[in-house]
């Protein structure tokens, strides 16, 4: 469980932020997977951010210097006949006692509370558009105040979207989000190992998949990060290839690219290594083109430096590795301006990570690549996919290639958070005759 004063700092911090204003949030609504089945639930981002509440049904208000109470939290009551088919709830005492609110309510007294609260502030900040529910709650509250305002009722000056400010908090992490960000790259690593170490010829691409949420869940990873892709051959040319059921031939390169939850924090990492634990020449290559790339970004991932240039790094070294391999022809430079590479390499060469593999925050300011900062963490996971086409020798048909690290930014250069996983051609082979 996230370390309590951890979490208050950081909602003293937001609250810090919210001039002559309320906030309120929901979590996510816990979805059916079809008739009666639920999807397992998972809390929203934010709302898990400030709260670290893990229930659904449940909002939260941030009223800044208020007497009675600055962090309300609303959720379900204890239910013992509920509890026993659905699991046990936190209820009003637990909020308080287990998740820091200093005062609780029952989901269903959110509307009351809204009424009661909203006319004593300038400004109400919220999601507008993430819960359509609680948008009708607020507008309808607004609407009725503004009703009676010749009647003296005080009627809030403006809606403040609350996304700048939260995802600006959650670009930086803290030392409680790196503590366990490294636990969830550590435990990711051990499923990458396992994986390379079960793999052989003959398999399907779900049995690879059982290895390595196998060790997932065996550490204590109750939930994969995003679904797992474990895509051999030309499947991995398939960028968010997960339907994983293909049988691995011999010869073939496998690609698996997944990560695994703690506490909602993310991890995320990619290797690519032969199903029958041998590089072909070829494979090399292109693997050899793909690592120097990777390993250049990686180094471009410095405080002050922008957060755009480590692409343009693994571009640079990308293009001038397929140049030499010979899978592009021409001076590099001018590929990178025609955009040539495209044919092979089509994404961006990372993104933020944290409570969401894709985490928010921007990645510019105005025009200019924001500037990396202490605290930041980012994935570095450039690649090349060769689909067959009539312009490319066959011998490089359905060589799909990424290797993908978790990094922090720090002051010295960049810790990689997923170091134990082998990406060089050597160790991957000699793990794999293990």
């Amino acid at each position: 469980m996230i370390n309590g004063e951890v979490l208050k700092k950081r909602r003293e911090e937001f609250m810090g932020m919210l001039h002559e204003g309320i906030a309120v949030l929901t979590t996510s609504k816990h979805l059916a997977r079809n008739r009666d089945v639920m999807y397992p639930f998972r809390p929203g981002s934010d709302f898990f951010y400030l709260t670290a509440f893990p229930e659904p049904d449940a909002a939260a208000i941030f009223v800044p210097g208020r007497k009675d109470g600055e962090y309300l939290l609303f959720c379900r009551e204890k239910d013992p006949e509920m509890e026993r088919w659905d699991g046990r709830r936190a209820g009003l005492k637990g909020a308080i006692e287990d998740y820091g609110a200093d005062q609780a309510y029952p989901i269903e007294k959110l509307q009351e509370v809204l009424v009661e609260l909203l006319p004593e502030y300038q400004n109400v900040y919220s999601q507008m558009g993430r819960d359509s529910d609680l948008d009708k709650e607020i507008l309808s509250i607004v609407s009725d105040l503004r009703t009676r305002s010749r009647q003296g009722a005080k009627v809030p000056a403006q809606f403040v979207h609350l996304d700048h400010i939260l995802h600006e908090m959650r670009l930086i992490k803290d030392s409680e989000e790196i503590r366990i960000m490294r636990k969830a790259a550590k435990l990711a690593a051990k499923g990458h190992i396992r994986a390379m170490q079960r793999t052989r010829p003959g398999m399907y691409e779900y049995q690879v998949q059982a290895e390595l949420e196998y060790v997932f869940l065996q550490g204590g990873g109750l939930s994969v990060a995003y679904p797992s892709i474990v895509a051999g051959g030309g499947n991995a040319c398939i960028l968010h290839y997960i339907d994983n059921s293909n049988r691995l031939n011999e010869g073939d390169l496998l690609l698996i690219d997944a990560g695994v939850e703690i506490d909602c924090y993310a991890s995320d990492i990619t290797r690519t290594f032969p199903v029958n634990g041998k590089f072909s020449g070829v494979q090399k290559d292109v693997y050899e083109v793909v690592l120097k790339a990777q390993l250049a970004a990686i180094d471009a991932v410095r405080v002050d430096r922008p957060v755009t240039e480590y692409h343009d790094v693994a571009v640079r070294k990308l293009t001038e590795g397929m140049v030499e391999i010979g899978l592009l022809k021409g001076d590099p430079e001018e590929l990178i301006e025609k955009g040539d590479y495209r044919k092979f390499y089509m994404h961006s060469a990372g993104h933020w990570l944290g409570i969401d593999v894709h985490d928010v925050g921007d990645y510019k300011i105005g025009e200019e690549g924001r500037s990396l900062e202490p605290g930041m963490v980012l994935t570095v996971e450039p690649g090349l996919y060769i689909e067959p086409c009539a312009e490319v020798d066959e011998k490089w048909h359905n060589i799909g290639i990424r290797i993908e690290d978790d990094v922090l930014v720090k002051r010295g250069g960049p810790e990689v958070l997923t170091a134990d996983v082998p990406k060089d051609v050597e160790n991957i082979q000699a793990l794999m005759a293990e």
